[in-house]
């Protein structure tokens, strides 16, 4: 497989919120084919959802769920090559937003992933939520066809079913606007059963969003979360490439 990762985007830190982390990046992540669907949700409903030692971030007052099914490439450890059983796989995550302090993060209620060596080494490194699941996706004339249906047996079961496409130009976030509130963010939160606080920093480009439109067959992945759907239309995004970097876990005290 050829790793065709985009080392330059290590160089585009402008547009970042805070600067980079001083220590070295140990991964590597080609995101494609990403769709963002967010609904509003009454903030007490993910309030009860999240760790108390995470404070849940608010855009004019809402809160918001979003569910992000795409595929990635290149993922691999810092210095080693693409490998075809490892480095390409779909996934999909369930997330909404917090901060701790003033730093503004995302924390994932699950994470999908067609590859079991993978959630494997992602819940052992990073404590994330990750699921197995059988995943397929495919291009269907100008959209994506998305198939997702979890097989792990240690979590409620799982599914997405939806096509979608870009309808739009690509446009970058303005600073301030809810499309900025909702993509551009540069760490993750996490705790792990005994209550310890982790943040993982990642860095990437601006994002290249287009409006969006999808065709939503099947969705339980908020049930699965414990929240109850919404009847609001979603608010949707795509992007075609995201090349990004990840740091590792670091513990942090708690609020």
């Amino acid at each position: 497989m050829a790793h065709d990762f985009n080392f330059g985007v290590l160089r585009e830190i402008g547009h970042r919120p805070w600067p980079m982390p001083t220590g070295p990046w140990i991964m590597t992540q080609t995101w494609h084919d990403l769709l963002f669907a967010h609904w509003p949700v009454e903030p007490p409903l993910l309030a009860a959802l999240i760790p108390p030692s995470l404070e849940l971030d608010l855009f004019d007052g809402r809160a918001w769920l979003g569910i992000v099914p795409f595929h990635m490439t290149n993922v691999a450890p810092r210095g080693v090559p693409a490998l075809p059983w490892m480095s390409a796989f779909p996934e999909l995550n369930v997330r909404t937003y917090v901060r701790v302090g003033a730093k503004a993060g995302v924390y994932f209620f699950s994470l999908d992933a067609g590859n079991s060596v993978a959630v494997r080494v992602a819940r052992t490194m990073f404590h994330l939520p990750y699921h197995s699941a059988s995943m397929q996706v495919e291009q269907r004339g100008d959209g994506i066809h998305y198939v997702s249906r979890r097989n792990s047996d240690k979590a409620p079961a799982a599914e997405l079913v939806a096509t979608y496409r870009p309808t739009g130009p690509v446009f970058h976030p303005r600073e301030g606007s809810l499309e900025y509130f909702l993509t551009e963010r540069y760490c993750l939160y996490t705790v792990n059963k005994k209550g310890d606080m982790f943040t993982v920093e990642i860095h990437h480009p601006a994002w290249p969003l287009q409006v969006a439109d999808a065709e939503i067959a099947a969705n339980s992945m908020a049930e699965s979360a414990g929240i109850q759907p919404t009847t609001a239309s979603p608010l949707l995004h795509f992007a075609k490439r995201q090349d990004m970097v990840n740091w590792g876990r670091t513990r942090i005290a708690a609020r």
